[in-house]
């Protein structure tokens, strides 16, 4: 029996009425059926056969089974249990296939790499994640810190335009930052929305974090920095002077004002202004206080 082209229109009719498959809104479910955008994702993963690949929310397993003809070995987590024979029966003929049952923002990522990966090759995440919690997972997979070299995700346009956002420009804002912080973000290719079944109401892009083994710039405290990054942004309309004086960080306006002629930051500047480096200096500067 040939294997099943889960790319296919075709095959994911056949396997909605096999399965008795609904599609579920609040789960954000929108498979892909184009083997091309298939391929760019892989390409752009750079997949090799040491790889070790965490995948979250296989579907039925359209990207998931190009990994396992790339990838030494592949761990999806998928949250919907209706998902699971049909996973289970369409890549049952791949031995690097591992399911894990369960919701990624609740698993101990650090605990599922040690129990299913080995020391050798890389460790890279590669998705079509759910939009309705892209920056939640995203997030999750950066500040957790762990053992993974690349991130190449499927998310909304828009976000990932926020993702690689530059200071000064109508994205940037603190998803831009914590991001920046942590990898190197770079768009590899915009999706229409007719590469999906069904079809969302959004265009999308993938995108591809090179994640960084420290981060490039040295904070004194990396939770005292976003919450800079939280208050200046919280209050984006304001000066930085006005944003920070009126959080709950508790310092007062004139220290302020003297931090940032200290770090030579324009006293009327606004936090989409500001690089993250600029960020980290104003963060060293409170903490040495």
């Amino acid at each position: 029996m040939s294997e099943r082209k889960l790319y296919s229109p075709r095959v994911i009719k056949e396997i909605i009425d096999e399965y008795g498959f609904a599609f579920s809104k609040s789960l954000g479910q929108n498979f892909l059926i184009d083997k091309n955008i298939i391929d760019k994702i892989c390409d752009g993963a750079e997949i090799k056969e040491s790889d070790q690949i965490i995948e979250v929310g296989p579907g039925i397993g359209t990207l998931t089974q190009e990994l396992c003809k790339r990838a030494r070995k592949v761990v999806a987590i998928e949250i919907d249990k209706n998902l699971y024979p049909i996973l289970n029966d369409n890549l049952s003929s791949y031995d690097n296939f591992h399911l894990v049952q369960g919701d990624v923002l609740k698993i101990d990522l650090n605990t599922l790499i040690s129990d299913y990966f080995d020391n050798d090759g890389e460790i890279k995440v590669v998705a079509n994640l759910p939009y309705y919690i892209t920056t939640p997972i995203i997030m999750k997979l950066l500040e957790e810190k762990i053992r993974v070299n690349k991130i190449v995700v499927m998310v909304q346009k828009e976000v990932a335009l926020r993702m690689r956002a530059k200071p000064g420009t109508k994205d940037y804002g603190a998803l831009s930052i914590a991001v920046q912080y942590y990898s190197k973000p770079q768009i590899i290719v915009n999706v229409p929305k007719n590469v999906f079944m069904p079809r969302p109401n959004v265009d999308s892009a993938v995108i591809m974090l090179n994640v960084y083994e420290k981060p490039i710039v040295k904070v004194e405290d990396e939770k005292f920095l976003f919450k800079i990054i939280k208050a200046a942004f919280g209050k984006r309309r304001k000066t930085l002077v006005n944003a920070l004086n009126s959080s709950q960080l508790g310092i007062a306006k004139e220290d302020i004002i003297s931090i940032l002629n200290e770090c030579n930051i324009d006293v009327k500047a606004r936090a989409e202004d500001l690089s993250l480096d600029e960020f980290a200096k104003i963060t060293n500067s409170i903490l040495s206080k």
